[in-house]
């Protein structure tokens, strides 16, 4: 596997989903957070950080909102710096874009840095631990607050921009975060070599404070959050990656 990742033509693919947001815009440290709160009693020593693909906050997706109606505050960080992947690339058949630019314009030392100071003024409120749900680009930074102790749980689905096995033998060596990896058939970013390597890895209890995966069969990368839902394989795939991850954060964090 190469030691450069880089993001594939898949992660930029998919269909937007239709709906109306129930959260806000926030700045949070000088950057902009789409904040979903619980409408009910909840905990607010805890979190839960949602980690966008591409996209961004402007592809919004029920989910954030669906965390919060389960009872935790949802907070989903602008890492692009209002400069996502656009929209047109799902409903414009023939839009070009230089994925290899915009990548350039957004490496880690440029989106990781408007991460961290969320998570700071997050704290400065009286937010004590933290769970955190990466999609696609976002799953790697799942990885590294994992790595890093920053975050009690965490999940990725169809993550990219992942070392391996690197990142595996890191999170194995450094972090006590439980792990859910909801993975997919076609995804060249995590393909079936790296599902194997992580089971190898952290399976069978290697992996102590928690590993799960689970595979969704007839699914593309990006179904977890773009995905086709006329295709009944992807739509079980989209409503049970949530279902999982749900489960996975109430039980952790």
């Amino acid at each position: 596997m190469s030691s450069e990742p880089t993001l594939c033509s898949d992660c930029i693919k998919g269909v937007r989903h239709e709906g109306t947001p129930t959260g806000t815009i926030e700045k949070i440290a000088g950057i902009d957070v789409y904040v979903a709160l619980p409408s009910g009693e909840y905990d607010k020593e805890k979190a839960l950080l949602y980690l966008p693909d591409g996209f961004g906050l402007p592809l919004w997706n029920a989910q954030a909102d669906d965390f919060a109606l389960n009872g935790v505050a949802v907070y989903m960080i602008d890492y692009y710096d209002g400069d996502p992947v656009p929209f047109d690339l799902l409903t414009e058949k023939d839009f070009k874009f230089d994925l290899s630019a915009w990548i350039g314009k957004h490496p880690a030392e440029v989106t990781r840095p408007l991460l961290d100071p969320v998570i700071a003024a997050l704290k400065e409120r009286g937010i004590k631990e933290f769970g955190a749900t990466g999609y696609c680009f976002g799953g790697k930074y799942v990885f590294n607050l994992a790595q890093e102790g920053t975050i009690k749980v965490g999940v990725v689905s169809h993550p990219s921009l992942l070392k391996m096995p690197d990142d595996l033998e890191t999170l194995l060596a450094k972090s006590k975060a439980p792990m859910l990896i909801n993975s997919c058939d076609v995804d060249g970013q995590f393909p079936k070599e790296s599902c194997e390597l992580a089971d190898n890895l952290l399976g069978d209890g290697k992996y102590a404070p928690g590993y799960k995966r689970v595979h969704w069969k007839g699914c593309v990368h990006g179904f977890a959050v773009r995905g086709d839902l006329s295709d009944p394989l992807v739509k079980a795939g989209k409503e049970g990656s949530f279902k999982e991850t749900a489960a996975w954060i109430k039980k952790y964090l």
